[in-house]
């Protein structure tokens, strides 16, 4: 296949980018510049400012992995109409309301758009805006492409993992004596490794499939995730736990940590990617290749998308 990329440079979409080329596929991504992938056709623009140079271009398949707003969908869909073949939108379970239940499958509710439906192109993007804008996303991509996919990933982990959330618990754990960690220890947690994400969007997109999709491991608990990083590491790390009350003003200290709550965003049901070929690593693996990530870049080898 002959697959675009709109990003495609950093960590997700990086991830998505290569194993495409792993696989034999002909990848081209349009970005600017920061982190041009080898081995790939790199397209230097900006996608705020025009996709002049796709015009009279074909793809298989597009893969757009940086849109926040539903107007960089229309940008797309206007550039390259049918053009662009298969549309993979890049989403996240931040689409989804508060106050849906657990184990809720793709079908549920989605967020309230209204703060943000009058100025999307505008508004700042923070943890209020960004579900509402992605919905917002979402059905522009259903709007304007015929049989798009959709994927909805929980957190994203593993090497390359420039946000610092996974890696910072595996660095903490590493190389300290003694870890905070934020209670409740029972609380949900579910990710997925951004590399078994990417083998599953080339499943998918191989498979014809439409549709939307979580992207994650079934559920597990912040506590579990901390003592399986110890022990992939043979770390000694003390882990000490504190109470919400004593961390609740703190959250910049724990990444990934939901505040205390169990978040139903962090206890979705992916029966329907298992059903069309989600696969996903132990989490050992993850771990022990994130510490070898975290070395390589503070001996200056490993590039940091």
């Amino acid at each position: 296949m002959r697959i675009l990329f709109i990003g495609g440079t950093r960590f997700v979409g990086r991830a998505i980018a290569e194993h495409a080329m792993n696989l034999g596929h002909e990848v081209t991504l349009v970005h600017r510049g920061n982190n041009p992938v080898p081995g790939a056709e790199n397209i230097i623009t900006d996608r705020e400012s025009g996709l002049d140079a796709l015009a009279g271009r074909q793809w298989d398949a597009t893969v757009d992995v940086c849109a926040y707003r539903p107007h960089q969908v229309d940008a797309v869909a206007d550039a390259l109409g049918d053009r662009a073949g298969r549309y993979v939108f890049i989403s996240t379970v931040s689409v989804y309301a508060s106050n849906i239940a657990a184990d809720s499958d793709e079908s549920a509710e989605v967020c309230d758009t209204t703060a943000v439906q009058n100025n999307a192109d505008t508004v700042a993007i923070d943890a209020q805006t960004y579900g509402p804008l992605k919905v917002l996303a979402e059905r522009q991509t259903l709007a304007r492409f015929q049989a798009p996919l959709i994927i909805r990933p929980t957190y994203v982990i593993g090497p390359h993992d420039y946000t610092m959330r996974f890696p910072t618990w595996v660095q903490r754990i590493a190389e300290q004596s003694t870890v905070e960690c934020p209670e409740p220890a029972d609380a949900a947690m579910q990710y997925i490794d951004a590399r078994d994400q990417a083998a599953f969007v080339l499943g998918l997109l191989q498979q014809g499939s439409a549709g939307a999709f979580h992207c994650a491991a079934p559920k597990t608990t912040f506590g579990e995730m901390l003592t399986t990083i110890k022990r992939a590491l043979n770390s000694e790390a003390e882990l000490v736990w504190s109470s919400a009350q004593q961390c609740e003003n703190r959250e910049s200290e724990f990444p990934l940590w939901a505040g205390g709550e169990s978040a139903p965003m962090l206890q979705m049901n992916p029966a329907a990617a298992l059903s069309h070929g989600l696969r996903f690593r132990d989490l050992v693996e993850t771990v022990i290749d994130t510490y070898a990530w975290l070395g390589n870049q503070q001996t200056g080898t490993a590039h940091t998308s």
